[in-house]
């Protein structure tokens, strides 16, 4: 099923750059440029991502660096 129609993103896109680490709105725009256009499929994609645990999300809640996993490997 497409979520956002202006660029033809579909939900296992959205939920696929969720599991890549992409937890808002804004980094799901950033991957696929869905919710940048008209803006209609923005409130889709907050209530898939709210459906599904982010792990840097859960690292942010904790206080912890959200890109630690990318300061190591530098």
């Amino acid at each position: 099923m497409y979520v956002c129609s202006c660029f033809g993103v579909t939900e296992q896109q959205v939920k696929k750059h969720a599991a890549d680490g992409a937890c808002t709105p804004r980094q799901i725009a950033s991957a696929c440029k869905a919710g940048t256009d008209c803006g209609s499929c923005v409130r889709r994609i907050q209530a898939i991502l709210g459906r599904g645990a982010c792990p840097r999300r859960e690292l942010a809640d904790q206080g912890q660096p959200m890109l630690a996993e990318l300061d190591e490997a530098a």
